[in-house]
């Protein structure tokens, strides 16, 4: 594995229960192991400000507009990229980060009923135009989804929607990838765990050794 000047920015996707975490783990671990420097975060909730705008956005009591929900996210989207991730990738680090723009064009856009276009050109401008070297989408069925969250007790106040909020948040993804299918790689998150960790490494592989 070569070992490029500049960094390298990834990001993972996918509905609720798609397995992001899990395959976040698996790619962090073999990087590190490749004696790659690893910058592992999350949106909402990468910065100590994050984790109170999170607390706001996915746990209060009680409705949020639609339009103050994808502010939210966008005032946490501009802190975070300034102070973390940006950093870091000048720092010539790799950043695998859980949810980035395209969750708030899915789940704000697609899920809410808002101008998909206007969340994205939100993002956009919070995040100075950043935008990921990859981004890998676990595409899952939301009522596979929903079977795989069946054990949870609490659920945060998107998770905690209809099936049909969450499908047109899955239809927002796959248009998404439709859009600009260089940046995405698209896997069927119902394939076996490791058979989606050797896609990625694969595609991850050829970005570092570009």
């Amino acid at each position: 594995m070569e070992k490029p000047s500049a960094g390298l920015f990834i990001t993972l996707e996918g509905g609720d229960g798609s397995g992001k975490s899990t395959q976040s783990g698996i790619l962090v671990d073999w990087l590190e192991r490749a004696g790659r420097t690893v910058v592992v975060t999350r949106e909402p909730g990468g910065t100590a400000l994050g984790e109170e705008l999170r607390a706001i956005v996915l746990h209060r009591r009680g409705d949020i507009a639609p339009r103050a929900e994808a502010l939210i996210y966008a005032a946490d989207r501009a802190h975070h990229v300034a102070t973390k991730v940006r950093p870091a990738l000048e720092r010539g680090e790799i950043v695998v980060q859980d949810r980035y723009l395209d969750s708030s064009v899915a789940y704000q856009g697609a899920g809410r009923v808002l101008d998909g276009t206007e969340v994205r050109n939100l993002s956009l401008w919070a995040a100075e135009g950043l935008l990921p070297d990859l981004t890998i989408l676990l595409d899952l069925h939301e009522d596979d989804g929903r079977e795989r969250m069946a054990e949870r007790t609490t659920y945060d106040r998107l998770e905690a929607e209809k099936g049909d909020f969450h499908a047109r948040v899955r239809a927002g993804y796959l248009a998404l990838t439709k859009a600009e299918p260089a940046r995405f790689l698209v896997i069927d998150a119902r394939e076996p765990v490791e058979t989606i960790a050797a896609a990625i490494r694969a595609r991850v592989e050829r970005l570092l050794s570009a």
